[in-house]
């Protein structure tokens, strides 16, 4: 079939490249014309019900409000600082993009006396926007241009202008990490073909895959929840792959035509050769990749998705946009000869290193292992938790802001752990309810680590339970208004709300064990209880990952068994595969989680990793690992099918491979290593594990671990039961 497409392009090439130059400007309209990603969320969490309850009682959500910190030069009375948040936000009364504003001015009684600082320099607002929070996020910059001061200084942060900074971050990491990787991608490229027009080709076709994909990306954005964050994933995926599938592919066709080839004939050639390993290499990623779709319900499957479709990109343009290229410039590829020395040491010297291992398979086998155990100990340590305002810069406007409130509205700042309470039938005042709400109420007090309730049993007054049943019930009227001003805010229909206050930081032990106890005894009365703020959504999003995990790793792995198993007809080397895999991937994973959460290295402060991370960094690595192991087990099948020395065939096939895998791998690195270098942790985090992984795979496993394991098996390797479906040979395939 590749041979057949290898002749389609030959006859139609430039058909396939005008194909191409309209898909690229299809790709730069929808890039320019941008996306609706949003914030990770998972559906079905306790978490995500409470907040719905909330909104329901509040008519406001919480991801959807900013808060407006207005910070004045001098004091001033709290009439003249009310009076100029209140004029500042005037044009937001009347904005369609607006839900509703809570000032000093307008909020309730009980409320309003915390909103300005006693000697008037500091107040705030809280804007709620309208539509979900993608709108809110779309909607914020136009909304934050209306608002202006010529007395105060504003200042904007909470969950949207923490969104909107964030993408900027991310959009300025992206940038910076492909300014980084493609100039070095390239210098790589020099060194491995010593040709100008042979480089410069893989860096196009990464570049027109990775557009494609962010392309493709940003449009399902506008059909389905996307992370704002796939964006870099994808790229830092398609980037490295695209330009991987583009060497090997070069790689076979300069060799084809040195052996005296046709151009055309030199195509179909390497289309049967390195095509069906790109091909198979693709398919690899992707399954890993695939594996994320378990996740169901969560913005994963979405990651999963876009990964996979910069994936299928990359091979679809090494397989028809590439060769159409190179049959356009035939001999002319080696054009712009530059006299450099091979990247590659020589392959005698390399193969008397690899007798060496095979000689002493016990003496390598048993210290690399350990090593790479060693090194995955600390993710026996790992702690999940969602990302907040301190993953930004500290010049972030939201993270300044979330440092105003802390330092002026502890109240407002502190994490904050809301409680919801549904009872089967309204009105949710009862006497019988507020009893149970007053016991609730006084059972979370008691935790440790509880600061303060605040529900309409927790007044500044020392009441009893059976004084705030006749206060609520029947209040006097000198407190109507605040009661009633009250109960607005906490309650409606059958629902009650309850916050609680604690100076733990949200992802905190601590914190998590306050949830933890609430949620001990759910009953209240005849209702029940649930529990969110971000506390409780890291807790839930934890559990959600580690219940889902299993079975995404069981898939990864079982159809990766299939596929090596069809690939190369034997047991024992896709299971061998698979348990070096975890090996490598074991041991970056736990590199990832001594720099990152417990701060080493280039990282001062550690924190918890996002949910994101581990699952995520497991299912792009399986597949990657896949393509050398295929890589260089092709080359070694094919030296064992010709001499039956499986000593002899582990060592000529991995010298053979030596060059083009690590000329892959070392771009790979490079990639990746430059989304390392990007400011938002989640991508820092992936790009770092991803190019440890693949060096770990291309050194320790590749030159170490894999002759080895295959000398000590010995002709085990090519074993297979004889009870399995016979599968037809297969042509040989190699690069």
């Amino acid at each position: 079939m590749l041979a057949a497409l290898g002749g389609f392009v030959c006859r139609h090439a430039r058909g396939v490249l005008v194909a191409t130059a309209v898909f690229l400007a299809a790709a730069v309209g929808v890039v320019l014309r941008g996306g609706r990603l949003t914030a990770g969320e998972i559906d079905g969490l306790e978490a995500g019900m409470a907040e719905q309850r909330t909104e329901a009682v509040t008519g406001v959500s919480s991801m959807a409000t900013a808060v407006a910190v207005f910070t004045f030069p001098e004091p001033a009375s709290r009439e003249a600082s009310s009076a100029e948040i209140e004029r500042a936000l005037a044009p937001l009364r009347t904005d369609p993009r607006v839900r509703a504003l809570s000032t000093p001015a307008t909020a309730a009684p009980p409320i309003r006396e915390r909103m300005i600082d006693a000697r008037g320099t500091t107040g705030y607002a809280l804007i709620s926007f309208a539509g979900s929070f993608p709108d809110a996020v779309a909607a914020y910059p136009a909304v934050h241009a209306s608002v202006v001061s010529d007395r105060a200084q504003l200042t904007w942060t909470g969950q949207v202008p923490f969104q909107h900074d964030l993408d900027a971050m991310l959009e300025r990491d992206l940038i910076h990490a492909e300014a980084i990787a493609l100039p070095i991608a390239l210098l790589v490229l020099l060194l491995v073909f010593r040709s100008a027009v042979a480089a410069v080709l893989p860096v196009a076709v990464g570049g027109l895959a990775v557009l494609g994909g962010i392309a493709c990306v940003l449009a399902l954005s506008h059909v389905m929840r996307i992370a704002s964050y796939t964006v870099n994933v994808a790229s830092l995926i398609g980037l490295g792959v695209a330009i991987d599938y583009s060497l090997f592919t070069v790689s076979r066709y300069r060799e084809e035509l040195a052996a005296g080839h046709a151009p055309h004939e030199a195509i179909v050639r390497t289309m049967q050769t390195a095509g069906r390993v790109v091909a198979f290499s693709g398919l690899a990623v992707a399954t890993g990749l695939f594996g994320l779709l378990v996740f169901r319900g969560s913005y994963l499957v979405s990651m999963g998705l876009g990964g996979a479709i910069v994936v299928a990109l990359a091979v679809l343009f090494a397989l028809t946009f590439l060769p159409a290229l190179l049959v356009v410039l035939g001999p002319r590829i080696d054009r712009g000869r530059i006299p450099l020395r091979r990247l590659m040491p020589m392959r005698g010297r390399l193969l008397g290193r690899l007798n060496w291992v095979i000689d002493h398979p016990w003496r390598v086998l048993i210290p690399t292992a350990l090593i790479l155990i060693v090194m995955a100990v600390p993710a026996f340590h790992l702690r999940l938790a969602t990302v907040d305002e301190t993953v930004l810069p500290p010049t972030a406007e939201a993270r300044r802001g979330q440092g105003m409130l802390e330092a002026t509205f502890p109240d407002l700042a502190r994490n904050r752990i809301s409680v919801a309470i549904e009872f089967p039938s309204a009105p949710a005042l009862t006497a019988t309810r507020i009893g149970a709400l007053y016991d609730l109420s006084r059972r979370i007090a008691r935790i440790p680590g509880v600061v303060k309730v605040e529900s309409l049993v927790d007044a500044p007054l020392p009441l009893d339970r059976a004084a705030y049943q006749r206060l609520l019930l029947a209040p006097p009227p000198q407190f109507a208004d605040v009661i009633e001003a009250g109960k607005a805010e906490l309650v409606r229909d059958r629902t009650l709300l309850l916050y609680v206050q604690t100076d733990l930081p949200p992802d905190s032990d601590g914190a998590r064990a306050i949830v933890a106890a609430i949620r001990t005894d759910r009953t209240v009365a005849d209702g029940a209880l649930v529990v969110g703020g971000q506390t409780a959504n890291d807790v839930d999003a934890t559990e959600f990952i580690l219940a889902y995990s299993p079975h995404a790793v069981a898939f990864v792995i079982i159809a990766t068994l299939i596929i090596l198993y069809v690939t190369f007809r034997s047991v024992v080397l896709p299971v061998k595969a698979v348990l070096l895999n975890m090996l490598s991937i074991g041991a970056a994973f736990g590199a990832t989680v001594w720099v990152f959460q417990e701060g080493n290295l280039f990282v001062a402060h550690g924190r918890p990793l996002d949910p994101t991370v581990p699952i995520l960094l497991f299912c792009i690595l399986f597949g990657l690992s896949m393509d050398y192991h295929v890589l260089v087990l092709s080359r070694i099948r094919e030296a064992y099918l010709q001499s039956h020395d499986n000593a002899r065939a582990v060592a000529a096939g991995l010298a053979r491979s030596a060059g083009l895998v690590t000329s892959a791998a070392a771009i790979m690195v490079t990639v990746f290593a430059s989304f390392a270098l990007a400011r938002f942790v989640v991508i820092r985090s992936v790009g770092f594990g991803m190019a440890l992984a693949v060096a770990l795979d291309a050194t320790l496993v590749r030159v170490l671990l894999v002759p080895s394991a295959m000398k000590l098996l010995g002709d085990w390797n090519w074993w297979a039961p004889r009870w399995l479906p016979h599968l037809r040979r297969a042509r040989r395939a190699t690069i």
